[in-house]
């Protein structure tokens, strides 16, 4: 599942390195993603418990078809313990938390390269993921993503991010709202997928709520770090049959109004011009992607 496209990966659910039990929580949730966090999810004195566990939690979660990441410490920190630890596990991704700058990235990228020459592990093939969860790392996501061709996507944090923006955190989220909207822009810049920042309150409701404002942003993933969140999650992330159905009319319209010689299409009261047409496109094939085969199915999620 690793090969799949960044887009269709909609759910990255983050859970604890030491808790057998939320290892299979995670692993029965139907999240595209699941990330084993031994930064803040693990308390330090657990830290080398989480650190034996990953090899079989990372296989069985990938022998399921999950996508499998490891969100390592700082490198400052104990960054390179968890990270030996992690490749001997051989995660698809490896998630840098605070990811503030290129420099960051350009030397995991090289611990990554001996990592992966020391266990056989084709060159490349693991990705790096920035979490972004400072000020200073939203507004140089650009510059981050230059740091490694390791880096396909990255994550907006919520938490962190609030506390240095001195931010109130409320479960309608206008305090990130800012930070939402440019973040989509800049990784858009970047040619790399935005990942939503997760609700961190219980409501499922509340979650989707934001999944679906995301989404209007131009969010197609969103991180989460509740298990029960991720079908809704899944589903609000998927076009869902009257979408695709109206995108159908879209493209039907347009394409009868070209052949007819005029330039755009009047479709139930919406002028459809290019973009509009494109956009409805690239619903269709999304939905058609994101079809029963999909491990994450919202069906199946």
């Amino acid at each position: 599942m690793a090969h799949l496209s960044a887009d269709l990966r909609r759910t990255w659910l983050f859970g604890p390195g030491a808790d057998s039990l939320a290892h299979e929580a995670m692993l029965h949730s139907g999240a595209d993603v699941l990330i084993l966090d031994l930064e803040d999810f693990t308390p330090p004195a657990r830290r080398d418990e989480a650190r034996r566990a990953l090899a079989g939690v990372v296989r069985r979660w990938q022998e399921a078809g999950r996508i499998a990441v490891v969100r390592i410490n700082a490198l400052e920190g104990e960054g390179p313990i968890d990270l030996a630890a992690a490749m001997t596990a051989r995660p698809d991704v490896v998630a840098y938390p605070m990811a503030s700058s290129a420099a960051q990235m350009q030397a995991l990228h090289a611990l990554l390269l001996h990592w992966e020459g020391v266990l056989g592990i084709a060159t490349g093939t693991t990705e790096i993921l920035p979490v972004c969860e400072t000020a200073l790392g939203v507004v140089d996501v650009r510059t981050i993503a230059a740091g490694s061709p390791r880096i396909r996507a990255a994550l907006l944090g919520a938490e962190d991010l609030a506390a240095d923006l001195c931010a109130e955190r409320q479960p309608d989220g206008v305090e990130l709202d800012h930070a939402r909207r440019r973040f989509v822009l800049e990784c858009r810049a970047a040619a790399i997928e935005p990942i939503d920042a997760p609700y961190t309150f219980s409501d499922v409701e509340g979650a989707v709520k934001e999944a679906h404002y995301a989404r209007r942003l131009g969010y197609r993933c969103k991180s989460l770090v509740r298990p029960e969140h991720a079908t809704a999650l899944n589903a609000a992330l998927t076009p869902s049959p009257a979408e695709v159905q109206r995108a159908t009319q879209i493209v039907q319209g347009f394409e009868a109004a070209r052949a007819r010689g005029e330039d755009r299409a009047l479709v139930d009261g919406l002028w459809v011009e290019v973009p509009t047409y494109r956009n409805a496109q690239r619903l269709i094939e999304r939905a058609r992607r994101l079809g029963s085969g999909h491990v994450g199915s919202a069906g199946q999620a």
